[in-house]
């Protein structure tokens, strides 16, 4: 990859009892949790990136028909994460609707839902390049980008080196292959200086992390935290294959 020190580097990754990695990023202890949240313990924090919602009824205006449960499942399993870990902050990282008009498709319940996780928490909304406008009708604050437990986060990564860095936008997924054949999951990937996070959203794709748009970003060789059935695998680049 363009950009990437060739040098050896030492990653410091622990199996959790939950199936997640602890890892560090800078100073900051981190978790990178199997349904690709990433948690803050000290800040209370629970991070996710690139939910879409709303994404099925897009695709069904213009024609497409999918099963249009993609927001319900999503919000599900973000319900389930906060249930667990009862976070003081939930960040949504930018893209977490599909597009400008998402909200106003929102059925009922899941507007319920979304304002159900400002309740008792502080809810910052990311703005991301398809949500330029944020919440109109839903709690929560907006912000271009936040600053906290000395990370920095945003929806889309800046070019070059930036230390600290938390985004989303390029929906990274690792390719692995084996005398079995290939596996294909959406991934963690990080050199514990910055780190891009998997799309959380259900019909959210996935863009192979030795794609041309991971170049650049990273200081040294990165890690992925491929998200497996229950638990996160730490893949290293030289195991990643190209598509």
């Amino acid at each position: 990859m363009s950009g990437i020190a060739a040098a050896a580097f030492t990653y410091a990754f622990a199996q959790s009892g939950c199936g997640s990695l602890r890892t560090r990023l800078m100073a900051a202890e981190v978790l990178l949790r199997p349904s690709g949240a990433l948690w803050l313990e000290a800040e209370g924090a629970l991070v996710v990136a690139d939910l879409h919602l709303e994404k099925g009824s897009a695709y069904a205006a213009r024609g497409q028909m999918l099963p249009p449960y993609d927001t319900r499942d999503t919000l599900r399993r973000l319900a389930a994460e906060v249930e667990a870990l009862a976070p003081r902050v939930v960040i949504l990282l930018g893209d977490t609707f599909h597009d400008r008009r998402s909200e106003s498709r929102l059925a009922a319940d899941d507007a319920d839902r979304l304002r159900a996780l400002a309740c008792g928490r502080t809810l910052i909304w990311v703005i991301g390049n398809h949500d330029a406008d944020g919440p109109k009708a839903l709690p929560g604050e907006r912000a271009e980008a936040l600053s906290l437990g000395g990370l920095t986060f945003r929806h889309e990564p800046r070019a070059g080196l930036q230390p600290g860095e938390v985004a989303g936008h390029l929906h990274p997924a690792a390719l692995v292959r084996a005398s079995r054949g290939s596996v294909r999951r959406r991934c963690f990937v990080t050199d514990a200086e910055r780190a891009i996070l998997p799309a959380f959203g259900a019909y959210a794709g996935g863009l192979n992390v030795r794609d041309a748009a991971f170049a650049g970003l990273f200081a040294r060789p990165p890690l992925a935290g491929a998200l497996g059935a229950g638990r996160v695998h730490a893949v290293g680049w030289r195991s990643l294959a190209g598509d």
